[in-house]
């Protein structure tokens, strides 16, 4: 009872929950829609059955990819942003801005490169069926396109949330994925006038409304002169010495997000070299997977503002607190939410128009994904929350990048092509790796070797 008394006085802070609330609120509402209209979207193609699941998901990899080196690119800027922000140095948030931008801009052209030139040869990774090679390499083409619009909303969206604004790009967003839903619609059936695209209507839509959501985010950024709005010369003022400090702990970052992101391939990979049904119900699963973590995701980018703000302004103390009472959080969120989603999911699986076998397995993956669905929470707090926003990107990159490939997607090869396990007990395989991520993890928070104030470094 003491232990306990002593944890919920932790929580009567006022403070953290007025901050967080104001914080994750929009993120989360952002989330949700997107989690939700993203399983919207495949239930749309879910019409098309199970080979156009297939293919949108594998390939939907490459976005997969890119997405996970531009997070590591933003959220690697971001540290620094909050902290510069919290230091009221705004001068030097916007030379980051610059670094950040050219950095997505590359990787994006680098992918849209690959997209565009070999996309077959990408997609066989993943896949040999001739049916969802067929169809994934014509969607591939089209969604590429996409991408360079991407890196721009992405790195002015992030470093706005460092600053304390997450509701503009939250209502900007949310709004461009309605539009990206009507627009799917429209375009996969051929509704409301527009031609019948099949799947190939999803990659139009996501590349008419990420050029919307880009322009319009830009023009409110720059008719409001928000921190972030940033002239040509403030983009490009940066010399060899701010540029080496700012990636000294940035590109650890954006090397852990590339490991991480490859060996998440790595999974899909082996899922879908499984059989095309094992890959449908993982890709299922997923979209179900989204919405369970909507409120995970506000409560990490919530946390990363607040810790970073508080290092950048030399309250360390509150700033550890802080990131252990979120973690708190996602431990008692999680456990609820897993026992939820056993609730609901046959309601939600029905949905889809796939074959009984794919229902049967999404239903027991769901049970693999609920029991760690806390465990995953934790994680993805300690690494985005607590130790990039502490500038810790070393550890973060052992931890998130490195474990991966050392207990992961050797135990998840094992098990799929030695053992020719199920797809379920596949998918416990893959949670191994969360499992010893949190151990180390809590550790590391614990000792408060993550905290380094990055504003006032040299």
């Amino acid at each position: 009872m003491t232990f306990i008394r002593r944890v919920l006085n932790y929580y009567r802070d006022p403070g953290y929950f007025s901050e967080l609330l104001k914080l994750a609120l929009p993120i989360i509402l952002q989330q949700l829609v997107f989690s939700l209209l993203n399983m919207v979207g495949v239930v749309f193609v879910g019409q098309k059955g199970d080979v156009a699941v297939a293919a949108v998901g594998l390939a939907g990899q490459i976005a997969f990819l890119l997405n996970l080196v531009h997070f590591g690119i933003v959220s690697g800027a971001a540290m620094f942003t909050a902290q510069f922000y919290g230091s009221l140095d705004i001068p030097s948030l916007r030379r980051v801005l610059g670094m950040c931008l050219a950095l997505a801009l590359s990787a994006a052209a680098i992918f849209f490169t690959v997209a565009q030139v070999s996309p077959e040869m990408f997609l066989r990774i993943y896949s040999k069926d001739p049916a969802v090679l067929a169809l994934g390499v014509g969607y591939m083409r089209i969604f590429s396109w996409s991408f360079l619009f991407t890196a721009i909303t992405s790195s002015y969206a992030m470093v706005m949330r460092s600053t304390g604004d997450v509701r503009t790009p939250t209502i900007i967003g949310s709004l461009v994925l309605v539009l990206n839903t009507l627009l799917s619609y429209a375009l996969i059936f051929g509704k409301f006038g527009l031609p019948e695209l099949s799947i190939n209507g999803a990659a139009v839509a996501t590349l008419i409304s990420r050029a919307v959501e880009c322009v319009a985010l830009l023009l409110v950024i720059y008719s409001r002169k928000a921190p972030v709005a940033a002239s040509l010369r403030e983009l490009t003022n940066f010399d060899l010495a701010f540029s080496k400090r700012v990636l000294r702990p940035m590109v650890p970052v954006i090397f852990n997000e590339l490991f991480w992101s490859l060996g998440v391939t790595a999974y899909a990979a082996i899922y879908g070299h499984m059989s095309t049904d094992a890959y449908a119900a993982v890709n299922i699963v997923a979209s179900i997977e989204q919405v369970a973590f909507v409120v995970f995701n506000g409560i990490a980018s919530a946390t990363a503002v607040m810790v970073g703000h508080r290092i950048g302004a030399g309250r360390e103390d509150e700033a550890h607190l802080y990131a252990g009472l979120s973690l708190g959080l996602c431990v008692v969120g999680g456990v609820t939410e897993g026992i939820l989603l056993q609730f609901l999911k046959m309601p939600i699986l029905s949905l889809f128009n796939v074959t009984p076998d794919v229902i049967h397995n999404a239903s027991l993956l769901l049970i693999v994904s609920s029991t760690f669905l806390w465990v995953r929470a934790n994680n993805m707090t300690i690494v985005v929350s607590i130790l990039r926003a502490g500038g810790d990107t070393k550890y973060s990159l052992f931890l998130d990048g490195i474990i991966i490939w050392i207990v992961g997607v050797p135990l998840t090869a094992f098990g799929a092509f030695v053992l020719h396990l199920p797809v379920y007990w596949v998918a416990v395989c893959v949670m191994a790796e969360e499992v010893t991520k949190w151990t180390l993890g809590i550790r590391r928070y614990r000792s408060r070797k993550w905290i380094n104030n990055l504003a006032h470094a040299k």
